[in-house]
């Protein structure tokens, strides 16, 4: 029965559109060919070193292309939801950057694939601050996420479960990857470089009703995602009058009275086939709307928190027409969190 399990996550695997995901680690060496699960601390000592290096390499890279010194940056803010310790893995990545010692450091935890988006709502609302006090705000952000530690433990209780239809899909979405940006206010932008994106406004819906359809907890052996199948169901009945909101705001602070959806692109989290199938279809977006968010769960998988920021900066060479773009994400409880932007 368990091979039945496994056969049957085997062909979700084939049929989930992903062609290659990425890992730390070369999957034949690491954790998915143990005989048994690896120990959370395993995991925890991993992420806390290979994956706060993968971080670090993310982060100057964002800093190299704004041209910012670590002496530069005012505040981090970070999240994860693969990892959980005190001191948070900010600090680590904090210390092998070399900032100051009194940058502001704020760690998100708990918000799973919408964290890409709530660290850049976390630190536009930060920036607020020493803006009202005519200082500059520099904001380090980064997220990381271990997924494929993980996975010898996600095959294990497919095979472990009671019922065909219980079969995790998990095992055939996550894998690793880490991403960063630099939010700045006014004061805070340096003469020289031009931003990427000017971020106009944001919002956050929680969907009631919602809080048991997408969780991850951590377990005896290792972390336990569930996926419920009425997610695609719940964020598609939220997106477009979200995004309504949002564009009343922008076109009264654009000036542009007249925008609608087509005049943006999309960075949609790709969280599966039927969430951006669905979202195309409630939203009337053309195929080249949603390019770089295929384009992402194609080749990369679903890295929950650090992949809308990797269909953002896939977006950015690719030549459109359009001046504005929308970014969603969906994570536990917070199922719905669309930000708009011009670039």
């Amino acid at each position: 029965m368990a091979s039945l399990r496994i056969q049957r996550l085997l062909k979700i695997n084939r049929n989930s559109g992903i062609e290659t995901r990425s890992a730390i680690f070369d999957y034949s060496m690491e954790h998915s060919t143990d005989s048994i699960p690896s120990r959370i601390e395993d995991m925890d000592r991993l992420f806390r070193t290979a994956g706060v290096d993968m971080t670090v390499d993310a982060c100057n890279r964002a800093m190299k292309e704004g041209s910012i010194r670590p002496n530069d940056i005012t505040h981090t803010v970070a999240v994860t939801c693969t990892n959980q310790g005190n001191p948070g893995f900010d600090v680590l990545v904090n210390e092998k950057l070399g900032l100051s010692t009194s940058v502001d450091r704020t760690l998100l935890h708990g918000v799973g694939c919408a964290g890409g988006l709530a660290i850049m709502r976390t630190a536009a609302q930060l920036a607020c601050g020493p803006t009202m006090r005519n200082r500059p705000a520099r904001i380090l952000c980064f997220a990381c996420e271990l997924s494929t530690p993980n996975l010898r433990y996600e095959l294990e209780a497919v095979a472990n479960c009671a019922e065909l239809s219980e079969v995790g899909i998990a095992a055939a979405l996550f894998p690793d990857a880490a991403a960063a940006f630099v939010l700045c206010n006014d004061l805070g932008m340096q003469s020289e470089v031009n931003p990427i994106f000017e971020l106009l406004d944001w919002t956050t819906t929680i969907i009631p009703g919602t809080r048991t359809k997408l969780e991850f907890h951590t377990e005896g052996k290792g972390h336990r995602t569930i996926l419920n199948r009425s997610v695609p169901r719940h964020v598609t009945s939220i997106i477009r009058p979200t995004f309504e909101k949002l564009l009343s705001s922008i076109r009264t602070q654009t000036a542009c009275h007249d925008l609608s959806v087509s005049d943006f692109d999309w960075a949609l989290h790709p969280g599966g086939r039927a969430i951006m199938d669905g979202v195309q279809q409630v939203m009337g977006l053309t195929d080249d709307q949603l390019l770089a968010a295929r384009a992402i769960y194609k080749h990369r998988g679903n890295s929950s928190s650090p992949t809308v920021l990797a269909v953002l900066d896939k977006l950015r060479p690719m030549q459109t027409h359009r001046n504005f773009v929308v970014a969603a994400a969906f994570g536990p409880a917070s199922l719905a969190v669309p930000y708009l932007t011009c670039r």
